[in-house]
């Protein structure tokens, strides 16, 4: 009962892992006009199981990708 109990808390954690490496990732690539607002998207979408989708909703489309930046 153990090991299904661990299959299913992994499987409940691992999608909420990936969401939100993905959020930081994409909040990395994006700039949002000035440092402190990227800051703030970053812990945001940094915050396990809510930050990904405080991001999604909200600050997704407020950044915009940047381009031909080394």
């Amino acid at each position: 009962m153990t090991l299904k109990l661990l299959g299913i808390f992994l499987a409940l954690c691992i999608p909420f892992f990936i969401a939100t490496v993905w959020a930081i990732i994409d909040v990395a690539q994006k700039d949002f006009g000035t440092a402190g607002k990227k800051a703030q998207w970053w812990i945001i979408a940094s915050v396990p199981f809510v930050g990904f989708i405080i991001y999604l909703f909200f600050g997704f489309r407020k950044g915009k990708k940047q381009t031909g930046t080394i």
